[in-house]
């Protein structure tokens, strides 16, 4: 038998799967209705669990995820920034510490914001022979940068809380910290909603955990309005330990986030890709499927397999074999980039 890896074509057939393959055909994995909980504690959960990519509405080509993953992060951008400035103004009149750690976040955001717009850019540099993989793992550092910024707002939370307790402070201007409190809870919601769902279409984890984070602004932000009613009742020591509640939640967005993005600087995938790969290799004229790999680098697949043939398999009755292996593959795994199929004789039996 004669046969090749064919690693020259893994790249070049990513067209092939292009234009229509959007991912629309497989609306029946939407993960969208994660945004829609019916109860409190389901949007808590939802809000504290990774999702590292969406089955419902995967991009198939990595200029077209590169382009939404700047978009999401330019119009976030704005929106964190009038938040977060309307925020600091309300807090100097105010001395809210609830509110304050609120604009922390939102200023956290404007901080990692901007290194992932730089990030995505990096992405879509062509790979020199240095970086012959190309620049995605920027965006894989970025999110170790926002777990960084994550954990000093979390402690900068704590501590001003911390000293809210201890020295007494009169809460002035309460309907300003109410009305910035409810602006703040909408903004950020509106701002997680958009970035969750564009980092899903993506894959990218770094877009994800912005996402989260904003989230959590928005509870926060409405965890503020009960620092409010309990300055009106009389009980202004609530609001700092609403402070130091909202270090408690940052801290868990914090440890759900870094799990995936870690796993990934791992070369980590979900439990479910490998199986999922090994599926999609199967089909006529494969004889079984083995070694099995696969890794993201940034917010795209690359992955590499080894499928057993016929040993009287000829060149060119491969070649066509070989497509239709990565037809499939890019076909059933969302943000597929590249995917080696090599070829082996199947042993005798």
């Amino acid at each position: 038998m004669t046969t090749h890896p064919h690693t020259h074509h893994d790249h070049a057939r990513q067209h092939d799967h292009d234009g229509p393959h959007d991912g629309r055909h497989h609306s029946h994995h939407d993960h969208g209705h994660h945004d829609h909980g019916s109860g409190v504690l389901s949007r808590l959960r939802h809000a504290l669990t990774p999702h590292s990519h969406d089955h419902g509405e995967a991009i198939r080509t990595a200029e077209e995820s590169s382009a939404i993953g700047l978009r999401a992060a330019w119009v976030s951008l704005a929106g964190m920034g009038a938040t977060a400035l309307l925020q600091i103004v309300i807090v100097a009149l105010s001395g809210s510490v609830a509110l304050l750690a609120d604009t922390l976040h939102n200023l956290g955001h404007l901080a990692t914001t901007i290194p992932l717009i730089i990030a995505f850019r990096l992405g879509r540099r062509a790979p020199t022979s240095t970086f012959s993989h190309g620049f995605r793992r920027a965006e894989d550092l970025v999110g170790l940068l926002i777990g960084a910024v994550i954990a000093l707002s979390a402690a900068l939370i704590v501590w001003e809380s911390v000293r809210a307790l201890t020295e007494a402070r009169d809460l002035t201007h309460l309907g300003w910290v109410l009305a910035a409190a409810l602006i703040g809870a909408a903004g950020n919601e509106l701002v997680a909603r958009y970035r969750i769902r564009a980092g899903r279409r993506i894959g990218s984890a770094a877009l994800i955990a912005e996402g989260q984070h904003a989230r959590t602004d928005a509870m926060t932000s409405l965890a503020v309005v009960v620092g409010v009613i309990g300055a009106w009742a009389g009980l202004p020591w609530i609001d700092p330990l609403i402070g130091l509640l909202i270090a408690a939640m940052v801290v868990l967005v914090l440890i759900s986030s870094m799990r995936t993005v870690v796993r990934r600087l791992m070369d980590g995938v979900e439990p479910e890709t490998v199986p999922l790969l090994r599926t999609a290799a199967e089909g006529p004229g494969v004889l079984g499927v083995h070694e099995v790999r696969a890794r993201w680098i940034g917010h795209r697949l690359d992955a590499e397999l080894t499928i057993d043939v016929d040993p009287g398999l000829t060149v060119e009755e491969a070649e066509p074999l070989t497509a239709a292996v990565r037809g499939r593959l890019h076909e059933a795994v969302p943000h597929l980039e590249r995917a080696l199929v090599q070829l082996e004789p199947a042993a005798p039996r």
